[in-house]
């Protein structure tokens, strides 16, 4: 059942327009024969009939929900598609990964991830938007209205806001997982994040990698940590000449190469106490006391569902124009980690999200013929068949 929208009149109207279309179906079917027409009608029954929406957004992190809350009170009835297990995690996006959330405003006290990412879900549900909870698998941008589709639905959205974040790259080694290891009890992906929790504080704390990213994360980590060791497999740096110098003069950072990780080990509060090392050239095994590990090895966009449609940078993040969240097409935008390589907040992510709604309000009100088709004028093209 499929609820009408208008007056008694318009419903009424739409249900004979839905009822003319089958009969349509059905007549071409019995002209083909039996077997075509069996085929038909089966293959009209299971087919979703599409939603149609001013504003559509892919994602469930605080862009995603930002930017719902904003198109939402500005009356565009936005919809989301939040994922299930996309990118191997829980929608919400990494906020879930996270325990204590202390450099969100509004939480003095801190909040735990998941329980942010609850409270910002409801808020969009508060105001009207409508959530998904379904991966998008592919769309098409090459017409309007653009078109959305996961296993079960189909949608057609005026606009579109990509929020689907991107995955901080992580190694896989014994004690390195969520259920039997120690991620978030000592080891994590954003040293932004989570570095000046107290666990971590006048600790020694190891950072994996060998970019310009694990340079700055361990420089970062110094503010907290009693020491900071940069685990590099190689006997070289991957980072610039400059961030390689910053390193090497901090005199709280020890740079280790060719090391590998091959497990983590706990102390007795449950916590990460340690390292199991093997020097990668000798294959001697050491033993490093730490209470933190970083993994600093880069993320990567969740862009792919895209079918290079939309423009992206070298790294497959989604490219913008300077100071908006547009893309190379009109009516599409980026909030969020899928466009911000740099900052990586929540609360950045949260900020690009309400400028993408307001883009996305102001593209609709400067293009109206941009606009989906009610389902009124979509029937009138049935009843000219």
């Amino acid at each position: 059942h499929r609820t009408c929208l208008g007056g008694p009149l318009s419903c009424m109207r739409q249900q004979l327009i839905r009822g003319l279309r089958h009969s349509w179906l059905g007549f071409c079917a019995l002209s083909a024969g039996p077997s075509a027409a069996a085929q038909t009608f089966s293959s009209s029954a299971i087919m979703p009939v599409p939603i149609t929406t001013p504003v559509c957004i892919i994602g469930s992190g605080p862009a995603a929900h930002t930017a719902a809350i904003y198109a939402a009170r500005a009356e565009l009835k936005p919809i989301i598609f939040e994922g299930f297990m996309a990118n191997g995690i829980a929608a919400g996006g990494q906020l879930t990964t996270t325990t204590d959330v202390e450099n969100f405003p509004g939480f003095p006290e801190g909040i735990l991830g998941s329980e942010l990412t609850d409270a910002m879900r409801k808020q969009s549900e508060r105001f009207g938007t409508q959530i998904f909870t379904e991966t998008v698998t592919k769309v098409d941008l090459s017409c309007r209205p653009f078109k959305i589709y996961s296993d079960e639905k189909e949608v057609h959205a005026s606009t579109v806001i990509i929020t689907t974040g991107a995955v901080a790259k992580r190694m896989d080694f014994p004690g390195s997982d969520e259920e039997t290891g120690y991620w978030n009890k000592g080891i994590s992906a954003c040293a932004v994040c989570d570095g000046a929790a107290p666990i971590f504080r006048r600790k020694p704390i190891a950072v994996i990698g060998g970019g310009d990213s694990a340079m700055e994360e361990a420089n970062f980590l110094t503010k907290y940590g009693s020491k900071v060791y940069i685990i590099v497999r190689k006997d070289v740096l991957r980072a610039s000449k400059i961030m390689q110098q910053r390193a090497r003069d901090n005199p709280k950072i020890e740079i280790l190469y060719n090391t590998a990780v091959d497990l983590a080990y706990g102390n007795e509060r449950g916590l990460l106490g340690g390292l199991k090392l093997r020097n990668t050239a000798t294959g001697e095994v050491t033993d490093l006391e730490c209470n933190g590990l970083f993994f600093a090895i880069g993320h990567e966009p969740a862009t792919k569902f895209l079918d290079g449609q939309v423009e992206l940078e070298e790294d497959g993040y989604i490219k913008t124009v300077p100071g908006t969240t547009q893309t190379n097409i009109p009516g599409v935008f980026a909030a969020g980690d899928v466009q911000d390589k740099k900052w990586r907040q929540a609360i950045t992510a949260a900020g690009t999200g309400c400028m993408a709604a307001l883009e996305a309000e102001h593209y609709l009100s400067a293009h109206p013929e941009s606009h989906i088709v009610t389902d009124d004028k979509a029937a009138v093209e049935v009843v000219a068949l």
